[in-house]
């Protein structure tokens, strides 16, 4: 394991070859960085030149040691500008040590994040538009028009069970609210956990990233079309906030306040995947960001089960 300047990076033999991969990552991204860097990004369409909001935002990370504390919206503005005068980001960041790093460890958390999409609305009279869009793809886990609360707890310290720090990011909302799928991917677990209560984990395409949704709804905390092995997409519900948790027996409401645990692990190795230096970052940047993009969701009377307009699409069409 090598170790400088705070960044970590394991090696492992594999085959006879040592084989290099990210072991830490925190990041410390703020909102406003995340918000001017996207906004750069998707400006830039339309013009000859087309930025990265990751390769600006891991720029900033190797100028500033990772410290976002440091961030001054002059410094992403600058760099933005030498980009769309012609200078090469290989040429901007050639003296950077830690370049490569960032670029890496800030591409597995947002890689995917922002790119073309499909967006589909319904108007006042039920009529469902699609139009193509350039953006934030990805959606937050509460679906539109649910109210929610939510402040920054990563870290937090958790006593059940055995004292530790919180490693995701509530979101207080009522029971039953819908919980959406922040980006498509892979169910890859379902079922109980006695910290988590009824939960979710969903793996991107790009296998980087596990999303970690807990203390769904008792008795009732999945949406009906939800199993493991599932493909779902970017928007659809894929379960009902709850309370459930903190207990062996399953289905049990033993957290006070109806809420929903959001969590993102990273991946670059597959060993990472359950270990004892999983890598959870803090989301409440993130989720700040998914504020801006929010998945519409109707109810059927006859099943009581919320769907997005697009799983409503792919049902009248199968």
């Amino acid at each position: 394991m090598t170790l400088t300047a705070g960044l970590i990076i394991f090696v492992c033999m594999t085959g006879g070859r040592e084989k290099d991969y990210i072991k830490y990552v925190e990041f410390n991204v703020t909102y406003p960085a995340l918000e001017s860097a996207l906004k750069i990004d998707i400006d830039s369409q339309s013009e000859d030149v087309k930025i990265n909001w990751v390769d600006l935002l891991s720029y900033l990370g190797a100028k500033y040691g990772g410290d976002f504390k440091k961030y001054k919206e002059s410094d992403l503005n600058a760099v933005a500008e030498k980009l769309k005068n012609g200078e090469n980001l290989s040429d901007l960041t050639k003296d950077m040590q830690y370049y490569d790093y960032y670029r890496e460890a800030y591409g597995a958390v947002l890689d995917g994040f922002v790119g073309e999409y499909t967006e589909k609305t319904q108007d006042n009279d039920g009529k469902v538009t699609e139009e193509k869009k350039y953006g934030l793809k990805v959606y937050s886990p509460i679906a539109a028009t649910f109210p929610y609360s939510h402040y920054d707890d990563f870290g937090a310290s958790r006593t059940y069970g055995y004292k530790r720090n919180h490693l995701g990011h509530d979101m207080m909302a009522a029971v039953g609210t819908p919980v959406i799928a922040v980006e498509s991917g892979t169910v890859e677990v379902m079922g109980w956990n006695q910290y988590g209560g009824w939960r979710i984990g969903i793996r991107s395409a790009d296998k980087k990233r596990y999303y970690y949704y807990a203390h769904l709804r008792q008795n009732r905390p999945y949406h009906c079309d939800i199993y493991e092995g599932k493909t779902v997409n970017a928007g659809d519900v894929i379960g009902y906030v709850g309370r459930t948790g903190y207990s062996t027996t399953e289905n049990t409401n033993n957290i006070d306040t109806s809420h929903l645990h959001f969590g993102l692990e990273l991946i670059f190795d597959e060993s990472q995947k359950e270990c004892d230096n999983e890598i959870w970052i803090n989301l409440y940047p993130i989720s700040q960001l998914l504020e801006k993009h929010k998945s519409e969701v109707y109810r059927v009377a006859e099943t009581k089960e919320f769907y997005s307009l697009s799983q409503n699409a792919a049902s009248e069409s199968s």
